[in-house]
């Protein structure tokens, strides 16, 4: 009922439908951000937050080009002490390096996940062991698990049934999904060793076949799908 409910809404339903189902109600503190728009995470600690400067830009054309979601057209850029933080369904982290929060962006990212926001963030080669470490402070009772492929977001817009498509072989590792999970909600999700990122950037960036940029750009899809109607279905 869940993949038939976003389908309808997010492929073939009305842009009303979406917009009222994402908007935050005034007063409500867990109605979650209301802008229909990816934002990327700006961050402390030596990483290259900026990394891969044209995957959400192609992201955010594929979902404009394949859905009806009336997704903003700018990739926006944000830090987690910001004011706007909250207007945004969607936040991506990716880099090589080191990310450190602040106990205050610790504390805010608690609190825009727990009120519907999704956190999607790609281990770009090098941002594991703090990203993990991070993750542990801001939800030190939910730890990250592997997110199984018959989750939604393996198959809400685009049947992906394999799972996270692995984009570089780095050291041969298998690409995986993990996520935290807030009730019934996948509220983080974590790709790792695959490169996702690198998957929406302009072909021809890297030696890599279209299918693997396809691939990519799909679960891309599918993500911001889940991110923006999940929250509003029981």
């Amino acid at each position: 009922m869940l993949r038939k409910f976003l389908l309808s809404v997010c492929v073939l339903g009305p842009l009303a439908v979406v917009m009222a189902a994402a908007a935050p109600k005034r007063g409500d503190s867990a109605a979650g951000p209301g802008r229909l728009a990816i934002a990327r995470l700006q961050y402390d600690g030596g990483g290259d937050w900026y990394a891969n400067p044209s995957s959400l830009p192609n992201l955010i054309r594929a979902i404009a080009e394949r859905t009806s979601l009336p997704i903003e057209r700018t990739e926006a850029k944000v830090r987690l002490t910001d004011s706007a933080l909250f207007d945004f369904p969607f936040l991506h982290v990716t880099g090589h390096g080191e990310i450190k929060l602040s106990e205050r962006e610790v504390q805010r990212l608690r609190e825009y996940l727990t009120r519907g926001g999704f956190l999607h963030a790609d281990d770009n080669y090098g941002l594991d062991e703090s990203f993990r470490r991070e993750m542990a402070r801001v939800f030190p009772d939910r730890p990250l698990v592997e997110v199984p492929t018959s989750h939604p977001i393996y198959h809400l817009v685009y049947d992906l049934p394999g799972g996270v498509p692995k984009i570089h072989e780095h050291d041969g590792k298998p690409a995986k999904g993990y996520g935290i999970f807030i009730g019934n909600r996948l509220a983080v999700y974590y790709t790792y060793s695959a490169d996702l990122g690198n998957g929406w950037e302009d072909v021809g960036t890297y030696p890599d076949p279209p299918a693997l940029h396809e691939a990519a750009l799909r679960l891309g899809i599918n993500l911001f799908t889940y991110a923006t109607t999940a929250r509003v279905t029981p």
